[in-house]
């Protein structure tokens, strides 16, 4: 009876997990002048989950196009959630200045 009790709640958990096993999950870290990766590559429909660290100091994480706006903090992990609805190549841009060389903190999201 055990067994088949603990049977029935693994089952009904790993239903619940479904829905999110389909999240595109990207780890992209921020220092000073780059993203690491600076390219990344989602699907349109496709749940994503942009999990944002720094190395170094406050950035900014901005895509205009798709409505995307985060502030990363030294010491804290942000995410980003979204679901493409439209297929391009999308500039993501640091929008907190960084000192020199921040107009060429940049990368590209391209949603297939």
């Amino acid at each position: 009876m055990a067994a088949l009790l603990a049977g029935c709640v693994a089952a009904e958990q790993a239903s619940r997990k479904s829905p999110e096993s389909n999240v595109q999950t990207v780890q992209m870290t921020a220092e000073r002048f780059k993203y690491t990766p600076d390219e990344i590559t989602v699907k349109k429909g496709v749940p994503v989950d942009l999990v944002l660290t720094t190395k170094d100091r406050v950035h900014g994480f901005y895509v205009p196009e798709l409505g995307l706006r985060a502030e990363i903090k030294p010491g804290e992990t942000e995410h980003v959630r979204f679901t493409p609805d439209k297929a391009g190549k999308f500039t993501m841009e640091c929008d907190i200045f960084c000192g020199e060389g921040h107009e060429s903190m940049d990368g590209t999201i391209t949603v297939e």
